[in-house]
């Protein structure tokens, strides 16, 4: 079933909304139960139909923040594809006695995204991260995967009275898929607001898959990601900006997973 939901800043705009996968509803957002090869796809499908669909990744993280914020959360719930991302998602899922088929961890899939885009030949539009870094992303998937269009390339350091330009940019750019990497919540907020103007058929927000990519950030070793801690060496990194979101927010997590388990 397709269904629409219009938050209050959108105007006359709709974003689609797709309930035809099965979910897991987690803290109150429906979290899709598909395989990576299913996810990709879901998204693949998402592209060739007709509208505008976004896509989210939920972590722990981002499900604390959409419990405390409602606007979030009617975001997160209007999103066309919410993704397990990480360990504590999954903790979450058995706590209701079910198991996500695969952890899709942002910084794996995406790059599995983007090689799905220059299989398919669609043009992507990276918008996001600090001046330079989108470029240097692009140009690292581009000579990763040789068939990639690039629409263009913007840094996410504007302010949102600049937000209708930058979508126009995106709009005459010919992108079909737009990447946003902005961090929790501003990327799907900012989706959610611009993405019919952009006249892209799919935004995802990808968090720091930019820096990842550009080589700005080293990601955790593989056994790391494999064991689901990778939030264990991004706070050893930065433990001072990343102290109150794991050490603080992944107990609280816990918790409100606890009390939503029979729910």
């Amino acid at each position: 079933m397709r269904v629409s939901y219009r938050r209050s800043y959108l105007g006359s705009e709709r974003l689609s909304v797709d309930r035809s996968v099965p979910s897991l509803d987690i803290l109150g957002v429906p979290v899709a139960l598909l395989s990576r090869a299913e996810a990709l796809d879901r998204i693949q499908e998402l592209y060739e139909a007709p509208g505008t669909s976004s896509v989210a990744y939920a972590n722990a993280h981002a499900l604390n923040l959409a419990f405390e914020d409602v606007e979030y959360h009617k975001v997160l719930n209007a999103a066309a594809l919410v993704l397990n991302d990480g360990a504590g998602v999954a903790m979450a899922a058995r706590m209701k006695g079910v198991r996500f088929p695969e952890n899709l961890n942002g910084s794996d899939l995406n790059p599995l995204i983007v090689e799905r885009a220059a299989t398919q030949g669609w043009p992507v539009y990276f918008l996001g991260a600090r001046d330079g870094v989108a470029e240097r992303a692009a140009a690292a998937m581009r000579s990763r995967y040789p068939g990639l269009q690039v629409a263009g390339v913007h840094h996410g350091f504007f302010p949102e009275t600049s937000s209708g330009t930058v979508a126009e940019l995106v709009r005459t750019s010919g992108a079909g898929l737009l990447m946003v990497a902005m961090g929790n919540p501003r990327q799907e907020l900012w989706l959610a607001e611009h993405l019919p103007a952009t006249g892209a058929s799919v935004g995802i927000g990808v968090g720091a898959f930019f820096d990842f990519s550009a080589g700005e950030v080293p990601r955790a070793p593989a056994w790391m990601n494999r064991a689901g801690i990778e939030w264990v060496y991004r706070l050893g990194r930065e433990p001072r900006r990343l102290f109150r979101r794991y050490m603080v927010g992944n107990p609280t997590f816990v918790v409100r997973a606890w009390r939503d388990r029979k729910v």
